[in-house]
């Protein structure tokens, strides 16, 4: 469906299913907290988010937007939603939604990982794999 869209630069042909719907919001939901975890989203932060959500967005993505906007960090929480498997996914979508920069976002990435059950090295090689600086020295 993802390179659907890509090739049509358009939404798919075909419809994603709940799942899958549900699998998007959880990863949105992880770039935004993500970018909020230092206390603001920049500009930067906000293009890379903006890039990923396209300009065709319904009320009801919006409303999805800014609920998870007004939403308090919490990466334990979030971590409790991810189904297994998805883990180091959801990682990366947070990783890659940040310009890593600075300790609060260290903590935040460092509390997710822990709460998803991921190693120091699943971390770093997702870390290495984004072209980021290592979280663990």
């Amino acid at each position: 469906m993802f390179n659907d869209a890509v090739i049509r630069d358009d939404e798919p042909e075909i419809a994603p299913t709940p799942e899958q719907n549900a699998v998007a919001g959880l990863m949105l939901r992880a770039m935004i907290q993500a970018a909020k975890s230092d206390g603001r989203i920049d500009d930067a932060e906000k293009q890379r988010l903006l890039g990923h959500l396209g300009d065709s967005l319904d009320d009801d993505e919006r409303q999805f937007i800014r609920e998870q906007m007004a939403a308090p960090v919490d990466a334990r929480a979030l971590a409790g939603e991810v189904p297994k498997g998805l883990e180091a996914q959801v990682y990366l979508m947070s990783l890659l939604a940040i310009d890593f920069d600075n300790e609060d976002e260290a903590r935040y990435l460092r509390d997710l990982a822990q709460a998803m059950g991921l190693s120091r090295e699943a971390v770093n090689g997702i870390h290495a794999e984004a072209g980021a600086t290592p979280l663990y020295t």
